[in-house]
């Protein structure tokens, strides 16, 4: 009896063993599906699942198939706070992927800090997220949005001589956190963080400034529900300035300045914008319209980065292969981010070995330049506050309604001169 009783045990054991071993790893992320950045989140969302479904395909992440839990947050910070909350207390998830926007990226910064859970991000690149002291922060892109006019002047002074170099310019932005920090970085303003009042950086005298470009015009447009942008665009050419810089919160926000510049006749030498690389833009504003436009980017497809999935070789064209075959379009930077960082969470885990997120944060801060993580964004490794290090943007324009690269120049194959100068809309 004692003999029967012995087995019966053991087998029990090794039937929980068994079904421990085959509980679906689950992984949360919280997007904007709904409400003024639902767009890109609704991207992000097609990025993470078929990231998913390749691993899952492949047998999963140490043996077990990843359970994909996605919520909407509506666009709305103190949601998306909750929904995060909710994964780690109720949903026990094992890790997270961040959301989109620096607007909701910067809250729930400090609910993943309390929680030691690795917080990789795909979209949120205002500085002050960096600044708070957090050491479990990982962002999948280039640099801080503040640092952005870098290479907008650095593709300028490669690409036009400096005899016709623009030299004033008007800066319209959005009073959003993304488009905020590329215009301290751009004017040389101070960057404070507004939990603190602590200043975190001073950008003077600003990329602009220092290039020898006169700023005309500032403005700023509320960062929601502005629809006055035939007056904007009428502000703006009055200004005379020889180059606009458009810094959106969204695609649809770069369709309605560009609509309304055209609508009014502006005529300006270059034209910069912070979104724009999307399909929706060349859609709603035509290739006429978009001709010159300047836009930089973090991802392209045409880019020949290589990466890694289910520990095997997955280069940026097997991606854009697969995400073509499972969606019937091409992807474009909105849903490439988003499965960077699943490719990089996918390499934390077995990398540590475990979903212990202390091992994997641990994991991800030995990575180096000559041991990065590889994704369809290229390699990555971080410095101390979670910024990448030595990554620069992919500055693309639209040519005959295509995006073609014109920076960096000899980086890959297929960059192209710089249109210059766009001479209207």
């Amino acid at each position: 009896m004692k003999a029967i009783r012995l087995l019966a045990a053991v087998a029990l054991g090794a039937l929980l063993a068994g079904n421990a071993v085959a509980q679906d790893l689950k992984i949360g992320a919280s997007l904007p599906l709904t409400g003024g950045l639902s767009i890109s989140g609704e991207k992000h969302r097609r990025g993470y699942e078929l990231c998913t479904k390749l691993i899952n395909d492949a047998g999963g992440i140490l043996g077990r198939k990843v359970e994909l839990i996605v919520s909407d947050n509506r666009s709305d910070p103190a949601t998306a706070i909750n929904q995060y909350e909710r994964f780690i207390n109720v949903d026990k998830v094992e890790a997270v992927y961040g959301t989109f926007s620096s607007r909701l990226t910067y809250p729930i910064a400090n609910i993943l800090a309390k929680y030691n859970m690795v917080h990789s991000v795909p979209s949120g690149g205002a500085l002050r997220i960096y600044s708070q002291g957090y050491k479990n922060l990982f962002y999948f892109q280039v640099t801080a949005a503040e640092y952005t006019g870098r290479d907008l002047i650095a593709v300028m002074k490669a690409s036009i001589p400096a005899a016709e170099m623009p030299k004033s310019v008007a800066i319209v932005h959005a009073d959003d956190f993304f488009a905020n920090a590329i215009a301290a970085g751009l004017l040389g303003k101070k960057v404070v963080d507004p939990a603190t009042d602590k200043e975190v950086a001073d950008l003077a005298p600003g990329y602009l400034k220092d290039a020898g470009i006169e700023v005309v015009m500032d403005e700023t447009w509320p960062e929601e529900g502005f629809n006055d942008w035939l007056n904007l665009a009428n502000s703006i050419k009055r200004s005379g300035a020889e180059m606009i810089i458009g810094l959106t919160a969204s695609a649809e926000e770069a369709v309605q300045l560009t609509r309304s510049l055209k609508t009014v006749g502006a005529s300006p030498k270059l034209v910069y914008l912070s979104q724009g690389a999307q399909i929706e833009y060349i859609e709603g504003v035509g290739k006429e319209s978009a001709d010159g436009v300047l836009i930089h980017t973090t991802w392209h497809k045409d880019v020949p980065f290589d990466g890694t999935l289910a520990g095997k070789p997955f280069a940026n064209a097997d991606f854009v292969k697969a995400f073509e075959a499972e969606y019937g379009t091409l992807p474009d930077e909105d849903s490439a981010i988003p499965f960077a960082v699943c490719q990089g969470i996918e390499q934390a885990i077995i990398g540590a070995g475990s979903t212990d997120n202390a091992k994997m944060n641990d994991w991800l801060k030995a990575r180096t330049k000559e041991d990065p993580i590889r994704t369809v964004l290229g390699r990555f490794s971080w410095d101390e506050v979670g910024l990448p290090v030595d990554k620069e943007h992919i500055m693309t324009q639209w040519q005959d309604g295509e995006m073609k690269f014109v920076y960096p120049m000899n980086e890959f194959e297929g960059v192209v001169p710089l249109r210059y100068p766009k001479n209207g809309f």
